[in-house]
């Protein structure tokens, strides 16, 4: 069994979709980002970094303690690792799933990240802030657009890359993005969200995500500093 620490944000999706494809049972504990709990002591013993998702595998391979993992990079690798699937053991096929894995990490995850703060949630409309993060999502989306002109997935075969980078691809209108401009991103888009592992995983505590960001949670989101 593994407890799944979570969130329903797009690195919060990449590891419930990963463990419903992957098949693997696992528990579901809600860490509500909005109300502080990423900095309750027993999950910062798991996540030092004091940010979601994180996982305990009860039933590590080769057996012993449970084994923790945090950042939802690594989380893809032990997974795809622990169950042989998703991630090539052949050199080549293993290059290409983690180079666009750390695509997404490096890349893809900030800077559309950045999008949705400026965009979004920032408290004044900063317009240098959103053109530059609106125009830098539109040239990572013409990137992968190329990438995806002659194979389905990222790399060729569907991997834990494609995990990692489509829940990051759903709120694309609030990116300032329409799909219709990358016709292979678009395609791609429409072929993960009709897998039913994505489709699982991304409704995980999918009730949630109707309830609109309070004053209370963009200040304990935007305003942590080493001290807090």
């Amino acid at each position: 069994m593994i407890d799944l620490y979570y969130w329903p944000t797009p690195n919060g999706w990449k590891i419930s979709i990963a463990l419903e494809e992957m098949e693997l049972a696992y528990k579901t504990i809600s860490v509500n980002i909005g109300r502080g709990e990423q900095f309750e002591p027993g999950f910062l013993a798991i996540s030092p970094n004091n940010r979601m998702p994180a996982i305990v595998d009860h039933e590590p391979a080769g057996g012993g303690e449970p084994i923790s993992v945090f950042e939802s990079g690594a989380i893809l690798i032990y997974l795809a690792e622990k169950t042989g699937r998703f991630l090539p053991t052949e050199t080549r096929g293993r290059v290409e799933v983690l180079q666009w894995l750390m695509w997404q990490m490096g890349g893809l995850g900030p800077m559309l990240g950045q999008n949705h703060h400026f965009r979004i949630y920032a408290p004044e409309k900063i317009e240098y802030g959103i053109k530059r993060y609106t125009d830098e999502t539109n040239r990572l989306y013409g990137v992968m657009n190329k990438r995806l002109a002659d194979r389905e997935y990222l790399a060729g075969e569907y991997s834990i890359a494609d995990m990692a980078c489509w829940p990051w691809v759903v709120p694309h209108r609030n990116q300032g993005q329409d799909l219709d401009d990358f016709p292979h991103v678009k395609r791609w888009h429409e072929a993960m969200k009709a897998r039913p592992g994505v489709q699982r995983g991304f409704d995980v505590l999918s009730e949630i995500r109707r309830h609109k960001m309070d004053d209370q949670s963009k200040a304990v989101l935007f305003g942590q500093t080493a001290r807090s």
